[in-house]
């Protein structure tokens, strides 16, 4: 139900964009842990890894952090951020489990591309890794194309770019 999500920008700090990133930094980290190291992530390195990555570079003029919200509730989250002239990079892409399946994450890419363009981008480009199957499948839909390594993250296994018209 498309009219059922709305997505506006919002400061990284906010109440609900912090929720969004803890639980999108939960998920991607427990995933990792439990298929490299067969447990969840420990407690007290999850609350280091939340507090590392703030979100400061999601903030204007360089960046922005947009929150979706289904039938008012928070549901998710992308961030741009200036990587270049020309080029800006596509993070912390996340809908809440339970919403899944129901165009929240299409929605807000198409959003993120938007605010790229605002920022003067040319081009979006992003890095995941092979067990996050469903954004690598997300991404190819959505016009993505995988590309050469641009960063060298020890979580980084794919690399995608799309020109943005």
């Amino acid at each position: 139900m498309r009219n059922a999500w709305t997505i506006t920008p919002e400061p990284y700090g906010s109440p609900a964009a912090a929720a969004l990133w803890r639980a999108y930094y939960t998920e991607v980290s427990d995933r990792w842990y439990l298929l490299h190291e067969g447990r969840r992530t420990d407690p007290a390195e999850l609350e280091r890894g939340i507090a590392a990555e703030n979100g400061s570079q999601l903030a204007p003029p360089t960046g922005q952090l947009l929150v979706a919200r289904y039938e008012g509730d928070p549901a998710g989250t992308a961030g741009v951020r200036l990587a270049d002239t020309g080029t800006a990079e596509l993070t912390r892409v996340y809908v809440r489990q339970e919403l899944r399946g129901k165009g929240g994450a299409a929605l807000l890419v198409g959003a993120a591309e938007d605010a790229a363009r605002a920022l003067g981008a040319a081009r979006l480009r992003l890095d995941t890794r092979s067990d996050l199957t469903e954004a690598r499948a997300l991404y190819a839909r959505l016009g993505y194309a995988e590309t050469e390594p641009f960063n060298d993250d020890v979580y980084a296994e794919h690399w995608f770019v799309k020109t943005l018209s």
